[in-house]
């Protein structure tokens, strides 16, 4: 029986560098492996809960080449599957003299028996990229897989996540119908990442990078200071939102950061000493993470990675959020004081990664304004109840909900814009999911030297049924905008100090994204599984 449980997943690459990330089923140490390129690096596990992990560091690559990779546990090659009909699991370092491929989606359900959520977007565009690969070509392969939330779905369980559930305790125990703790993690990141060999064979190939969202943890995670005091007040939330950010740390925010940004962590510093004089890190983690929740600016879950004269910056807009009786932020001070340290020009392009949408249609935005000034009290204490009820019952919690937090970040994209903080890019765009529905917004004023754009794309796999579909329709509307824009101008809401229209979509399939930089161009193209192993172009665009 093989030592791999889950993995390899390639995560961040640069120029000359690789992360490759495993988790197996004992201690020991981990190989990744070419003899015929000289590639040899190795990391000893770590431990946490009784589960082991190894995080990779490999340096030295050359730019722009391919390297072939096999991992070992010991002395047993764990892989490549020997029965795989897939391709070697290659590393693509990134080449600075070549064009940026950056592909990206959100809101994945893992795949289960009854495929009630329609084809996968991800699995489809493993077997596109695999003819590719077959064939000898590159002419679709991205240097990055941004995965911008809701990776795997904490709260909507599938079947065999509810038979693993019954398997370690009674299913009518709270929570009901949803995860408990970081075991219950640990299974529903393997049946995400696992069971289909085309999306485990993708993550062990292209580079991924991603952010969470509520699903990761909870449905409507953070959405307010009360709804956190709801949560705290329930006997099992500790276990559950411990074992969510301990697990989200291991199995995705590790990867998102550098060999650099690694060692300098404290927490990955104290696991990595406590299994290595063989301990179990497990109460390390699960402290860090109930600081993390408590105390969000002790962390950042934020990063940014320069890609060949662009720069990706991906928010973290939901664990680092300001929630107090007294004020309310989509980020905290510190961590908007980051955003605004990234935000600056001398590059090609910019791209800000959020899971949530900045650019909303407008008449969901007015809504959400008005909404939150109701729950502030604009209206009186009873309204302002009532408010909060239709925020968390409506998930009115995106950027337009806290207006100061969207008035502060279009200041910083019009300066950079402007010139104001060095050159001007080319474009700064947006990239967002969440929402199950995909379409391009520019915005139209105030006018600047860059292009800015807000461009969503979600689900990879859970599509809106048919009556959210309607009402997102009819939102999108120009009609429907005034009515809003006239009670959140009733509720003292400012006039947004943006104007943007949405200029492509909306589409509403399972869909996945690819953002194309070359030089000062950018070029965007929607495609939605049409079946197992194929992709159809849903739309494209031309941004500059």
């Amino acid at each position: 029986m093989t030592a791999l449980v889950l993995g390899p997943l390639l995560r961040f690459v640069g120029e000359r560098t690789a992360t490759v990330w495993v988790e197996v089923d004992h201690p020991g140490e981990v190989r990744v492996f070419d003899d015929e390129h000289g590639l040899d690096a190795a990391a000893r596990t770590f431990t946490v809960h009784g589960h082991h992990y190894a995080i990779v560091e490999i340096d030295g690559l050359e730019p722009g080449s391919e390297t072939p990779y096999s991992v070992a546990v010991g002395d047993e090659i764990v892989w490549p599957d020997p029965k795989t009909r897939f391709p070697a699991s290659r590393i693509r370092t990134l080449d600075p003299e070549h064009r940026v491929k950056l592909s990206f989606g959100s809101c994945r359900r893992s795949p289960d028996s009854t495929n009630q959520h329609g084809l996968d977007a991800l699995a489809a565009y493993a077997h596109r990229l695999a003819d590719a690969a077959a064939a000898g070509s590159d002419e679709h392969w991205p240097n990055v897989l941004l995965m911008v939330g809701d990776q795997v779905y904490a709260d909507e369980l599938s079947d065999e996540m509810r038979a693993f559930i019954r398997s370690r305790r009674d299913p009518d125990e709270p929570p009901v119908g949803e995860l408990a703790d970081f075991e219950d993690y640990t299974h529903l990141y393997q049946l995400a990442w696992r069971e289909d060999p085309a999306v485990r064979w993708l993550l062990s190939t292209v580079p991924t990078l991603t952010i969470f969202d509520d699903h990761d943890i909870r449905d409507d995670w953070n959405t307010s200071h009360s709804w956190r005091q709801e949560m705290w007040s329930q006997s099992w939330w500790r276990a559950r939102i411990v074992g969510g950010i301990g697990s989200y740390w291991i199995y995705q925010h590790l990867g998102n950061l550098s060999a650099r940004e690694r060692a300098a962590d404290p927490i990955y510093k104290a696991v990595r000493e406590a299994s290595d004089s063989g301990g179990d890190a497990g109460k390390i983690l699960d402290e860090f993470a109930e600081q993390a929740d408590k105390e969000p600016a002790t962390t950042r879950w934020s990063y940014a990675h320069d890609l060949n004269g662009s720069r990706l910056v991906v928010v973290d807009s939901r664990c680092s959020r300001l929630l107090t009786p007294e004020r309310r932020g989509m980020l905290d001070d510190l961590e908007f004081q980051w955003l605004d340290e990234q935000c600056q020009g001398d590059v090609d392009h910019l791209l800000i990664a959020s899971s949530l949408p900045y650019l909303l249609p407008r008449a969901i935005h007015h809504a959400e304004a008005w909404n939150e000034a109701m729950a502030e009290g604009a209206w009186g204490p009873r309204a302002a109840r009532l408010g909060e009820k239709i925020r968390q019952a409506a998930d009115l919690e995106h950027w337009a909900a806290f207006e100061k937090s969207f008035r502060a970040v279009a200041e910083d994209v019009v300066a950079v814009g402007r010139g104001e903080r060095g050159r001007p890019p080319a474009t700064i765009s947006f990239l967002s999911g969440d929402i199950h529905y995909s379409y391009l917004a520019r915005v139209t004023e105030p006018r600047t030297q860059s292009v800015i754009s807000q461009i969503v794309c979600s689900p990879l796999r859970n599509p809106l049924i048919g009556k959210f579909r309607m009402a997102n329709v009819v939102a999108g509307s120009h009609a429907t905008g005034w009515p809003f824009r006239l009670l959140a101008k009733m509720s003292k809401v400012p006039k947004p100090p943006l104007k943007w229209h949405r200029t492509k979509g909306p589409w509403f399939d399972n869909a996945i994204c690819t953002v194309e930089l070359s030089g000062r161009d950018c070029h965007v193209r929607w495609e939605s599984p049409s079946s197992e192993t194929a992709l159809t172009e849903l739309g494209r665009a031309d941004i500059r």
